[in-house]
């Protein structure tokens, strides 16, 4: 019985343990430092505006996370007139 345990709890700590399939970034911008920051990034802003906010005054820049999996925005439709005649 006691074999048994230990082979029981043995498997459940390696299956706990074991590496899982990693999770993509949901952030869709990335804010870059640079200068004395030494080229740190930020990639937690939901929108460009929050992203631009973060680095005016402290310097850097704000690029497209390239690890976002979330889903894209759809460009906006232009909407055109129907010429009757």
């Amino acid at each position: 019985m006691l074999k048994r345990f230990i082979a029981i709890a043995a498997f459940a700590s390696l299956t706990a343990l074991a590496p899982t399939a990693g999770h993509a970034d949901p952030y869709k911008w990335c804010a870059n430092y640079g200068g004395d920051m030494g080229g740190a990034s930020n990639c937690g802003f939901t929108t460009w505006d929050q992203c631009m906010a973060t680095v005016s005054g402290i310097g850097g820049s704000c690029d497209i996370n390239q690890f976002y999996t979330g889903a894209e925005q759809p460009s906006p439709r232009v909407k055109r007139k129907r010429h009757t005649g």
